[in-house]
């Protein structure tokens, strides 16, 4: 696990304002990703972007340590260097097992704002795809993400029968309280996974749906899940349809609607729409929504109401906590043992080389009148004395990788290095 790193923020110790400063373009992250390993000079790397949160997960070219990369991070996704414990103070850094748990954790919700949401999982999924389809994704992160992914799946089962909740489950509160009983359309601006779980708890409120998008294919598909309308983004900027509430959680880092906009939608609504949004950075600018008359609910506000529900919800999540726990152990011991296999397996071809260069050189000298039987018998005993002499080392080194990290291994290779260069240094003086 020493080789594998996570850098970001979230709304746990930054603002959402902070966390946009720090957010790719959905769009361009795939074309991106490259760059960014190479940067970091890392071998593999992966970068989740959400709502509230930025995450780049790495692991190192060469297999050593991942070092505290938060320096590098934010300038590669500022475009400036940072002041004197800026980094520090914005970023947080976990390497080695600290960051093979923070991603498990991730991707159960067990770090997000409604404490075992489902969607960080299809985000964390979603950013998974990204980094294949770029091709910064190998086998280390592979197994990675797939371990998290199946723990998520684990955190339902454990949770099943218990409606996971999630800050569109609090968006959708927020916008039937506003309707206040009125059967009034909403719309939803872009499909994302905060919008299809909004949509559906607003369908089953029986609230009419217009579904927006940029695309109107994927507009489509949600609309005839929640038997909703759909429109174009553009045509909703210029013509919009009388709607009493606005949910909008779209990638693109960009305002979706401007002030002008904003004023076409409050005149066509009996009443001024509530927006709610998910975007990061904004959909709608604040101060914009403020002079356009139009009450703004974005992340800062569904974090701080998410808050007070955090305590109850990790009470009942306890027992997916003890599973991560549990899985942690037997990657701890599965990755140790991967990491130093080859090693070992190197090692115990030394001894066999070591035997059965010390069985040749007996037999030019003092037993070269053995016949070929032997000879034979000779080289088998050798052999076997061989894998007898390196168990007692290579069971130990296991024992260090598990228990003393790589560090102790690493150290023992050092010595004997050291020691073998001066045993061949003694065999040439002798010869």
């Amino acid at each position: 696990m020493h080789q594998i790193g996570v850098v970001g923020l979230s709304y746990r110790h930054a603002s959402v304002e902070e966390v946009a400063r720090f957010a790719l373009p959905r769009a361009e992250v795939p074309a991106r990703l490259p760059a960014l390993r190479s940067m970091l000079k890392a071998s593999e790397i992966l970068y989740v972007g959400t709502c509230n949160r930025i995450e780049v997960l790495y692991s190192t070219e060469d297999g050593t340590a991942a070092a505290d990369l938060r320096q590098e991070v934010f300038r590669i996704l500022t475009g400036r260097q940072p002041a004197p414990g800026e980094a520090a103070r914005i970023l947080r850094a976990w390497t080695g097992e600290a960051a093979v748990e923070h991603l498990l954790l991730l991707a159960c919700g067990l770090d997000s704002a409604q404490t075992g949401e489902h969607e960080i999982a299809a985000q964390l999924r979603g950013a998974w795809e990204d980094s294949r389809a770029a091709h910064t994704c190998g086998p280390i992160l592979d197994r990675l993400v797939g371990e998290a992914l199946g723990m998520a799946r684990r955190m339902r089962r454990l949770a099943a029968g218990v409606r996971t909740p999630s800050l569109a489950d609090l968006a959708a509160d927020r916008v039937l309280q506003h309707l206040a009983g009125r059967r009034e359309r909403v719309a939803l601006l872009g499909v994302s996974p905060m919008t299809r779980r909004c949509a559906a708890a607003l369908h089953g409120g029986q609230v009419p749906l217009l579904i927006v998008n940029r695309t109107l294919d994927a507009a489509s598909e949600l609309a005839t899940a929640v038997a909703g309308e759909t429109l174009s983004l553009e045509a909703f900027r210029l013509r919009p349809p009388s709607v009493t509430a606005v949910v909008m959680a779209a990638g693109g880092g960009t305002a979706l609607l401007d002030g002008a906009a904003l004023l076409r939608l409050k005149a066509a609504a009996p009443r001024a729409p509530l927006l709610v949004d998910f975007g990061v950075p904004p959909n709608v600018d604040p101060e914009t929504a403020h002079r356009a008359g139009l009450s703004r609910l974005g992340m800062h506000e569904l974090i701080e109401a998410a808050q007070g529900q955090r305590l109850a919800q990790l009470v009942r999540l306890a027992p997916v906590r003890a599973a991560i726990d549990e899985r942690l152990a037997r990657l701890r011991t599965e990755l140790a043992l991967r990491a130093v296999g080859p090693r070992l397996a190197r090692l115990r071809e030394t001894f066999e080389q070591m035997a059965a260069a010390e069985v040749a050189r007996a037999l030019k000298g003092k037993l070269r009148t053995l016949d070929a039987r032997e000879r034979l018998q000779l080289e088998r005993l050798a052999a076997n004395l061989a894998h007898r002499l390196a168990h007692l080392p290579l069971a130990g080194l296991r024992a260090a990788a598990l228990h003393a990290g790589s560090d102790a291994v690493q150290a023992f290779f050092d010595g004997a290095g050291a020691q073998r260069s001066d045993l061949e240094g003694a065999d040439r003086r002798e010869t």
